[in-house]
């Protein structure tokens, strides 16, 4: 089985994906906003029913490859994650532009209004992130 959670890390929602057991499609599962609810909590909850603790994390990286403030935040979250639990297994993608594409996406193929759309980028860029990780498994 190969399965993954992605994730797309925000300071305020953080979009998270799953994908089926053949580890070929991903989907949009959830959206966590992190005011409302402890996000830690969250993924270990989804990770135990989703039955699997491999995480795919968006790592955003400048166009030169250099590192920015979100990276760093992006790697204290992942090592939160770790802490709380042993058998999580973090992969990281490049997210330059997957939040800019879940919008492209919104913005010319939903009938979502402006409220709803916000709410769902993330669990998109999430998608992306994890489709993106997928789909360079079986380039290898």
């Amino acid at each position: 089985m190969k399965k993954y959670i992605g994730i797309d890390l925000g300071d305020v929602r953080i979009g998270v994906a799953k994908c089926d057991p053949l580890g070929i499609l991903a989907t949009g599962l959830v959206t966590i906003n992190r005011e409302k609810e402890d996000p830690i909590k969250k993924i270990l909850e989804i990770c135990k029913e989703e039955m699997t603790y491999k995480i795919v994390m968006g790592k955003p990286l400048r166009l030169n490859g250099n590192s920015e403030i979100q990276v760093e935040k992006v790697e204290k979250f992942s090592e939160e994650l770790k802490k709380m639990d042993s058998r999580i297994e973090i992969f990281y993608v490049d997210e330059r532009y997957t939040t800019k594409e879940a919008e492209y996406y919104l913005r010319n193929f939903s009938k979502k209004n402006a409220k709803e759309k916000r709410q769902v980028v993330d669990m998109i860029a999430a998608t992306i992130i994890l489709q993106t990780f997928l789909n360079s498994l079986t380039k290898n």
